[in-house]
């Protein structure tokens, strides 16, 4: 291929992967899978790298920068960002209409626009023809921080506008994280064991000022746009036409946004966003009334610190008052030691609450938070109840009694530390603790990574409870005898549990690397290491530079990988898995002949009887596609077994197409590359 051919390519490449940026955030109608985008952004990858002259700075390739030094670079807005008055009460809200039309008194009739109030952390974005130059957070309202480097990680800013656009833009808005995301990540944090975050918006702004932008990069953040500071050179006449405006320029705008001729008609779409806040998969924590008009925006004009146009209407929160019966600290996989409030139940927004999670240490001490406390509990859509704080004129100080930091593990008795100053958490170090071993087997076991059925959590704590292991490598050689004098063993299950570990030795040595349980390497990243290595030996004696010389490898992950190789007894877990007949290799099987399912993702359900799970998954993996867990309305078709569930009943909702497994094995396994 020459230069011309290539630029050619290049070109059109990038602006493929433009265009469905634009239709996933903007019009929220995506046209093809994750998996097909990422082929598309590797072919990309791949052409630039053979052509590095022909790279630029807005191509998709080049949103993760390198890390920063020092602190963030402070910036002057060139108009201010100023902060929005807050009503309460329909009361409030029409005593501000009432205030507005008296500041218009010749204006007999204008309309409103009501947008939901999302619940993140405002950003300035700034477009000079047409292309992002700088992203500034609200700071004070009239400096705030350059965090450029971190905002090109996103994908929901696009680097470049679609025309027509101003020459000079500032446009504003909220970066946040849809529920779903936010749970999803924080279930990944669990599994790598690392901290979770108390709620989407500070997961957002912590995410934001990360020193390291490829940290940011992996954290799902979006953006919508709700405002402008400048606009230079292309001008609309009211608010609703410059959201219309934006969405052309494949910037996303708020969902759920209405017009609205009086403030009463206001007041019925805020009630009915705050009936619907549940529903909604992102935070919402009010709405926003705004007179739609620009001229008449400039007419009424500004206090000092807000627009009097405009009104932020507040919901109720769904909180409740509870009492704390006990503070107890649990030991997570790698040792995370973290401390849980039990309460009296109590039901909030109809869901009854009796644990709330406290985080970690500095937050009981911030929080001042002490046993036999009342205190409030806030519960926000799917995220975890958080105690807000003590009701502190109920407090009884002789009925109090203070949580104090375990010196030594609740599991074990163990030395606990905190391994560095900028870490909150406290963990336990004891490689033998039992609450570690337990969860770190079940997490081996897991479908996800070695897939032994029958190893779940009653099992394995009867296992380490009855010391028959003392590492996760110790399952390898468990004997059938030992299995029968526990209480949950008969023969069969004894059987089958030693039928699956000696299938289990089979798996691929991702399955096995994402297994051990790494800090922050989950199944995604264990795909890569594997395929990058190899080997085990490879993977446990590369260096730092070796690590992060690949894309998806942070400096966080490379740390934590070289940390978890240099343990004496990480060396000898894998001395044990080698001896006990476990996979140390990648096996790299060259894909030929057409990929049937190439971009396709498949679910499967229910009972398969030609063949296993495992094996039904590898083989949409090797035709291309992505095999996938849950249901949604991404998959493009999923495979019903026998007694297959509620995936097969979301997907008759959905209306994604189901095969039988009749009909699967004939269409594709069948069929050889």
């Amino acid at each position: 291929m020459d230069r011309a051919e290539a630029k050619k390519n290049i070109e059109q490449v990038r602006e493929n992967l433009r265009l469905h940026d634009y239709k996933y955030y903007v019009l929220a109608a995506p046209e093809i899978t994750d998996q097909e985008y990422d082929r598309m952004y590797r072919e990309l990858v791949s052409l630039e790298k053979q052509f590095p002259d022909l790279v630029s700075p807005d191509s998709p390739t080049q949103r993760v920068g390198s890390s920063l030094d020092g602190a963030f670079p402070t910036v002057k807005h060139r108009v201010p960002m100023l902060s929005l008055d807050n009503t309460f009460n329909e009361n409030e809200a029409l005593e501000w209409d009432d205030r507005l039309r008296g500041s218009l008194p010749d204006v007999p009739q204008f309309n409103y626009v009501v947008e939901p109030k999302i619940d993140g952390v405002s950003l300035s974005l700034i477009y000079e023809n047409g292309k992002l130059v700088r992203g500034v957070t609200r700071g004070d309202g009239e400096n705030g921080e350059d965090i450029t480097q971190n905002i090109r990680t996103m994908r929901s800013i696009p680097l470049r506008l679609r025309a027509p656009y101003p020459k000079f833009f500032d446009v504003r808005g909220e970066v946040y994280m849809t529920k779903k995301d936010f749970a999803k990540m924080n279930a990944d944090c669990e599994k790598r064991g690392t901290e979770t975050f108390a709620n989407p918006r500070n997961a957002s702004a912590g995410s934001l000022r990360q020193k390291d932008p490829s940290i940011t990069a992996e954290r799902p953040l979006r953006f919508l746009a709700h405002s402008f500071g400048v606009a230079e050179g292309l001008t609309w006449e009211n608010h609703y036409d410059f959201l219309k405006a934006c969405a052309v320029m494949g910037i996303p705008t708020p969902p759920l946004v209405a017009r609205a001729d009086t403030i009463m008609e206001c007041m019925r779409h805020c009630r009915m966003l705050e009936r619907e806040r549940d529903s909604l998969d992102y935070d919402i924590d009010g709405a926003v009334i705004k007179v739609n008009s620009f001229a008449l925006r400039a007419r009424t004009g500004f206090t000092h610190k807000s627009p009097r146009w405009a009104i932020a209407y507040k919901f109720a929160a769904q909180k409740g008052e509870s009492q704390v019966l006990d503070i107890v600290a649990s030991v997570g996989r790698t040792g995370t030691i973290t401390p849980v409030a039990k309460l009296k139940p109590v039901s909030i927004g109809g869901v009854t609450i009796s644990n709330a999670s406290l985080y970690n240490f500095d937050e009981i001490k911030r929080l001042d938070v002490k046993i036999g406390d009342f205190v409030i509990v806030q519960r926000a859509g799917d995220v975890i109840p958080k105690v807000l704080k003590v009701v502190l004129d109920k407090r009884l100080v002789s009925k109090v009694k203070a949580f104090r930091v375990p010196e030594k593990c609740p599991a074990c008795g163990g030395p606990i530390t905190k391994e560095k100053e900028i870490e909150v958490a406290y963990r336990c170090t004891n490689p033998g603790c039992p609450e570690q071993l337990a969860r770190s087997l079940v997490h081996f076991a897991a479908r996800d990574a070695m897939d032994i059925e029958g190893l779940g959590d009653v099992a394995v704590q009867q296992l380490v409870t009855r010391k028959l292991v003392e590492d996760i490598a110790d399952v390898y050689g468990l004997e059938r005898r030992e299995l029968l004098k526990l209480d949950l063993f008969a023969d069969k299950k004894a059987d089958n549990l030693l039928k699956a570990l000696e299938k289990s030795k089979t798996r691929p040595l991702s399955r096995l690397i994402y297994g051990l349980g790494i800090r922050h390497v989950g199944e995604k990243a264990a795909r890569t290491l594997a395929e990058k290595f190899l080997t085990m030996e490879a993977l446990s004696e590369a260096k730092e530079a070796d690590l992060r010389a690949i894309h998806e490898i942070g400096p966080v992950m490379a740390e934590a990988i070289i940390a978890f190789f240099k343990l004496e007894t990480t060396g000898a877990l894998v001395r044990k898995f080698k001896r006990a007949g476990l996979k140390m290799k990648e096996e790299v099987v060259e894909r030929k002949g057409p990929q049937l399912l190439a971009g396709k993702t498949v679910v499967f359900t229910g009972e398969l009887e030609g063949l296993s799970r495992s094996q039904a998954e590898q083989r949409v993996r090797e035709l291309g596609g992505n095999a996938a867990g849950s249901v949604s309305a991404k998959t493009d078709f999923v495979v019903a077994g026998k007694a297959a569930g509620s995936k097969l009943t979301k997907a008759q909702k959905l209306g994604v197409k189901i095969l039988t497994e009749k009909q699967f094995l004939a269409q594709f396994v069948g069929r050889k590359n």
